[in-house]
């Protein structure tokens, strides 16, 4: 398995394909007035997921933000993430969906799911994005990737076994099932509760996804009392 993704990255990590996160070139240039009110309109700023899917954040809200290390757009989208984690109420929880619309993506997918099983995500999920977009490093093969993460505190012969286990390939296949499930055409996309997607694009850029993300974090929280 990884030998096969070694070869799929071999120079194609060299260019990624960032066709998928593209919906969001415009991410912070709708910025203008994020001290606006919020707008949130059905169809325009955000869209309901016809069925609703289910969540995996028991009685609370799960918000979860569909990325890819890959995506430069996710990479500008992350400090607005973070605000959007410190700004939610008790009662909901943040959470992340890696895209796999590639078999570049899949690996960087696989990859974060491993160092979320070794408990490495604090230490290496800015870090990758660092590694990636402002850094340039060549990820050529999936070894790259976990040496990457044994400079990190993995173990890399430990990372690469976890890395095609069964628990990591259940997850994997969770976000090949859930992310056309949601809608989601490109990244980064947030998803309130299973009910609502947005985009930085349809709420007029990442500062005003900060403000509508929480409002419709209390919206999905009334409901369930309903």
């Amino acid at each position: 398995m990884l030998n096969h993704l070694s070869k799929l990255l071999m120079g194609a990590l060299l260019a990624f394909t960032f066709s998928a996160c593209a919906q969001d070139h415009k991410d912070a240039a709708g910025a203008a007035d994020a001290a606006a009110p919020v707008a949130a309109e059905v169809g325009k700023n955000y869209f309901l997921i016809e069925p609703p899917q289910p969540t995996a954040s028991g009685d609370k809200v799960e918000v979860l933000e569909v990325f890819s290390y890959a995506c430069i757009h996710c990479a500008h989208f992350q400090p607005y993430a973070d605000e959007i984690k410190a700004k939610l109420p008790a009662f909901a929880e943040f959470s992340y969906m890696p895209a796999i619309f590639n078999d570049q993506w899949e690996a960087f997918a696989r990859a974060f799911y491993t160092a979320q099983s070794l408990g490495l995500l604090d230490k290496t999920h800015q870090a990758m994005f660092d590694a990636v977009h402002r850094d340039h490093r060549a990820f050529r093969s999936f070894d790259d990737i976990a040496a990457f993460y044994g400079e990190h505190g993995a173990d890399v012969e430990k990372f690469k076994q976890i890395a095609t286990s069964f628990e990591v390939e259940s997850k994997l296949a969770r976000s090949r099932s859930m992310v056309p499930k949601y809608g989601v055409d490109g990244t980064p996309t947030i998803i309130v509760d299973g009910k609502y997607r947005v985009t930085g694009a349809s709420a007029g850029g990442y500062p005003q996804m900060v403000a509508l993300i929480e409002l419709l974090a209390r919206k999905a929280h009334d409901e369930k009392g309903k």
